[in-house]
C-alpha cells in the first residue's frame, strides 16, 4: 500500500522567509540577499566529525567534540572600563550636563572606581578555557538531546555578510523553547560569530553560579539601573549599562530548563531548527522611515461616528494604536524616538512571526477547531496551502504517522473514540481543551490572515443583502462593488488590534485592501464580474485610441496624462462568489479562523451594562473574563474564554472610546464614556461588530 508523505517542500525548495523591509531597507534587501541564498540548503550544527578538525586518526574520531571546542575562535576581551569612562553617557553624568549628574566637584578617581565598581557587577572578562569546555558540555547535550540541529546556510551566509560590515551586529530572539538560552548563544558561537552575551536574572542564581556564569560571558543588570528615571542613585549605573551592552547581542536565558531536562531527556529525539531573518542597517530603516510617517487619527475618531451611525465614509487615513509597553527606557527618550522605537518593534514582530515554522499541531488544533472533516486529507490540504503561502512548516513525515504522532502530543485536549473497520473518531474535549487548541491556532492565522479578513468584509456585506443562512448560491447571485468591499475591509482593519494584524508600520491600510482582493482572487474565492453597459477589461478595441493615446511625448507632464479614467473604471469594478463546490467550506473557514477574537469582542460589547465601573483596568479585565467563562458553560464556545482576548477587548473599547481612563487617588480608573451608557449605543456597537462574525 503506497503511503502518502508529507514533506515540508514545494517542489524542491522550501519556503525562504524573513526578508526584511523593501520599503525601509532596500538596499539592505539587495545587498544582503542573492538568488544563490536559496540553494544553499540546511546543515546540522551539532554533528562534528573528524573532518571538522585538522587533524585525522582514530583517537581523533574519538575526541572529535572536544578538539572542535579547541578550535573555535573566541575574540579576544579588551578592557572595557576605560572605553566606559570615554563614553558620552557616562561624560554627561561627569560633568553634570545629565540630569541628577554629579558635577563638576567630584573627583574623577572616585567615579572610575564606581564604574569599575558597576563595571564588576555586570560583567566579567570571558574565560576562554571556561567557555571551550562550555561549548564541548553542550555539544554533547545537544547531541543527546536533538537527532540534529538545522540551520538554513543562506541565513547563515547573510549574517556573516552583515557582520563583515564592521558595524556591531545586534541581535534580537523570539524565544519558542527554554532551550533557546543555551541553543542560540551555542549556534552563534559555533558559526564564528564569536561569544554572544547573555542578559540572566541575578535573583536566580546562587553566588557559586553567578560568578561561573560571569567567566562565560552572561551579563547581570546591578540593582541601581532598574531604579526609576527620577531617582539620582541609578543615574551612572544606566550610564555604564548603556556604555557596556550597546555592541552586544543581548538574549534572554533561563533557570527553568535546567529543571525540565529530566522530562526532555526521557521522550524521544526530535530535531530543531533555528531561523534568522535577514539582517539590514539600523542607520538606513532611521533614515527611510521617517519619510512614511504620515497623518494619522486615533480609532476613536475613525470608527466611533461609523458605529453610532453618524457618518458612512471611512477616513483617508491611518489608525494610530501602539500598545507598546511603556518602560522607563522608552520614556527617557524624545516622543521621535519613542515613535521610532515603537514602529521598528512591529517591523521586528512581523519578522520573527515570518520567520517562525508552523508546527504540526497548530495545523491539527486549527483543523479540530474550524474545519474538522476528513483528518488525513485535509491535513496534507493545509501543509500545503501553508507552504504555498510562504510560511515555512516544521515537519515532515509519512501522513498516517505524522497526523497519529500529532493527535498524541494534544491527547490531554482531545478524545480519541474507536468505531467500525478500526477508524478513530476525534472528539476535542470542552472547557480548557478548546481554549488551548484555540491558542494553536493562532499559530496558522498570519499564514490565512489576508483571505480570513477579506472573508469577514464579504460575509459583512453579505449580510446586509441577503440571509446569513441563506444557501451559497443564492449568495453568489449579489454582486459585490469593489468600493464596498474596501470600505468593509478598512473598518475591520480598524476595529482589529495591530500587533494581530502584523502590518508593517509603512504599509498603507488601503494597499492592504487591495492584498486582501487579490488574495481572494488567487484563491478562487471573488471571480470578476462585468456590469452591464461596462467595457470589458480585455476589450482593447474600443479604447478611445483618438482622444488619448497610449503614448505621450518625454516630458509631457499635462492634465491629460491624469489616471482618473483608470481610477474611475476601478471604481466600478465587481465581483461575484465563485460557485466552485469547495469555495463554501473553504470560505467558512476562513471566516472562523478570526471568530475566537470577534465573539470576545461582541461578547465584551453584551458586557458594557453588566460590569462594574470604576474599576482598574485589570480588575475590569478579570470582570470579562469571568463573564466570557460564564458565556461559555451556556454556549460551548470556549475559544473566546481567553485573558489575552480579554485584554485585547478592553484595550480595543478604550482606543474606540467605549471605555475612558481617568486619574484617581487609587491610580487610573477605567468609567464608561457618556457615549456609551446609553443602551442604543451599546447595541450598535455589538451590531457592528456582529456584521463580521460567520457561524
Amino acid at each position: 500500500m503506497k503511503l502518502e508523505a508529507v514533506t515540508p517542500f514545494l517542489g524542491k525548495y522550501r519556503p525562504f522567509v524573513g526578508r526584511c523591509c523593501q520599503t525601509c531597507t532596500p538596499k539592505s534587501w539587495e545587498s544582503l540577499f542573492h538568488r544563490s541564498i536559496m540553494d544553499l540548503g540546511f546543515c546540522n550544527v551539532i554533528l562534528v566529525k573528524e573532518e571538522n578538525t585538522r587533524f585525522r586518526g582514530w583517537l581523533v574520531r574519538r575526541l572529535c567534540y572536544f578538539l572542535w571546542s579547541l578550535e573555535q575562535h573566541i575574540p579576544p576581551c579588551w578592557d572595557a572600563s576605560q572605553k566606559v569612562m570615554e563614553s558620552t553617557g557616562v561624560q554627561d553624568v561627569i560633568s553634570g550636563r545629565a540630569p541628577g549628574g554629579a558635577g563638576e566637584g567630584q573627583v574623577p578617581s572616585s567615579v572610575k572606581k564606581e564604574v569599575q565598581r558597576i563595571l564588576g557587577h555586570i560583567q566579567a572578562p570571558p574565560r576562554p578555557f571556561l567557555l571551550r569546555l562550555f561549548s564541548w558540555v553542550v555539544l554533547r547535550f545537544l547531541n543527546c538531546l536533538f537527532l540534529n540541529v538545522q540551520l538554513h546556510k543562506g541565513h547563515m551566509k547573510m549574517v556573516h555578510k552583515a557582520a563583515q560590515t564592521g558595524s556591531p551586529l545586534v541581535l534580537l530572539s523570539t524565544h519558542k523553547s527554554l532551550l533557546d538560552g543555551l541553543l542560540l548563544p551555542f549556534v552563534l558561537l559555533s558559526q564564528g560569530l564569536g561569544v554572544v552575551r547573555v542578559a540572566w536574572d541575578p535573583c536566580a542564581c546562587s553566588p557559586i553560579l553567578r560568578a561561573l556564569l560571569r567567566k562565560l560571558g552572561v551579563l547581570f543588570l546591578p540593582p541601581e539601573a532598574n531604579l526609576s528615571l527620577d531617582s539620582s542613585e541609578g543615574i551612572l549605573a544606566r550610564a555604564v549599562v548603556q556604555a557596556a551592552t550597546a555592541p552586544r547581542g543581548l538574549w534572554t536565558g533561563a533557570l527553568a530548563v535546567l529543571r525540565s531536562l529530566r522530562g526532555w531527556c526521557r521522550g524521544p529525539q526530535v530535531c530543531v531548527r533555528v531561523h534568522l531573518a535577514q539582517p539590514f542597517s539600523l542607520q538606513e530603516y532611521t533614515i527611510n522611515s521617517r519619510s512614511c510617517w504620515g497623518s494619522r487619527q486615533t480609532m476613536e475618531q475613525l470608527l466611533q461616528p461609523i458605529v453610532l451611525g453618524r457618518s458612512t465614509v471611512v477616513p483617508d487615513t491611518e489608525k494610530e494604536q501602539e500598545w507598546t509597553p511603556i518602560t522607563g527606557p522608552l520614556l527617557a527618550l524624545k516622543e521621535e524616538d519613542q515613535l521610532l522605537v515603537r514602529r521598528l518593534s512591529r517591523h521586528i514582530l512581523n519578522a520573527s512571526v515570518a520567520s517562525s515554522a508552523v508546527m504540526s499541531t497548530a495545523i491539527m488544533a486549527t483543523l479540530l477547531l474550524f474545519k474538522h472533516q476528513k483528518l488525513l486529507g485535509e491535513f496534507s490540504w493545509l501543509t500545503e496551502e501553508t507552504l504555498l503561502r510562504g510560511f515555512d512548516v516544521g515537519f515532515s513525515g509519512q501522513l498516517r504517522c505524522l497526523v497519529r504522532h500529532t493527535l498524541s502530543l494534544l491527547r490531554a485536549h482531545v478524545a480519541l473514540l474507536r468505531i467500525h473497520q478500526g477508524d478513530l473518531l476525534v472528539v476535542t474535549r470542552p472547557g480548557p481543551g478548546l481554549m488551548h487548541l484555540a491558542r494553536l491556532s493562532t499559530q496558522l492565522l498570519p499564514a490565512f490572515l489576508s483571505e480570513a479578513l477579506g472573508a469577514c468584509a464579504v460575509r459583512a456585506l453579505l449580510a446586509s443583502k441577503v440571509p446569513p443562512e441563506g444557501p451559497w448560491e443564492l449568495q453568489g447571485i449579489e454582486l459585490l462593488s469593489q468600493n464596498e468591499l474596501y470600505r468593509q475591509v478598512l473598518l475591520l482593519l480598524h476595529l482589529l488590534p495591530q500587533d494581530m494584524l502584523l502590518l508593517q508600520p509603512c504599509q498603507s491600510s488601503y494597499c492592504y485592501c487591495q492584498e486582501v482582493l487579490d488574495r481572494l482572487i488567487q484563491c478562487g474565492l471573488l471571480v470578476a464580474e462585468e456590469t452591464p453597459g461596462s467595457r470589458q477589461a480585455c476589450d482593447t478595441g474600443r479604447q478611445r485610441l483618438r482622444a488619448k493615446l497610449l503614448w505621450k511625448q518625454s516630458g509631457d507632464f499635462t492634465d491629460s496624462d491624469s489616471d482618473s479614467d483608470d481610477f474611475e473604471e476601478a471604481e466600478g469594478r465587481y465581483f461575484r462568489l465563485s460557485q466552485q463546490s469547495r469555495c463554501p467550506d473553504f470560505f467558512l473557514f476562513l471566516c472562523r479562523l478570526l471568530n475566537p477574537l470577534l465573539k470576545a469582542f461582541a461578547q465584551a460589547a453584551t458586557f458594557l451594562h453588566q460590569g462594574q465601573l470604576p474599576d482598574t483596568e485589570s480588575g475590569y479585565v478579570e470582570q470579562l473574563l469571568q463573564f466570557l467563562q460564564a458565556t461559555a458553560q451556556e454556549d460551548g464556545f470556549f475559544e473566546c474564554a481567553d485573558p489575552s482576548l480579554a485584554i485585547k477587548a478592553v484595550w480595543t473599547f478604550r482606543d474606540l472610546g467605549v471605555l475612558q481612563q481617568k486619574p484617581s487617588p487609587a491610580g487610573p480608573m477605567l468609567h464608561l464614556s457618556p457615549t456609551f451608557a446609553r443602551q442604543d449605543n451599546q447595541e450598535k456597537l455589538e451590531q457592528f461588530i456582529q456584521q463580521f462574525i460567520c457561524g
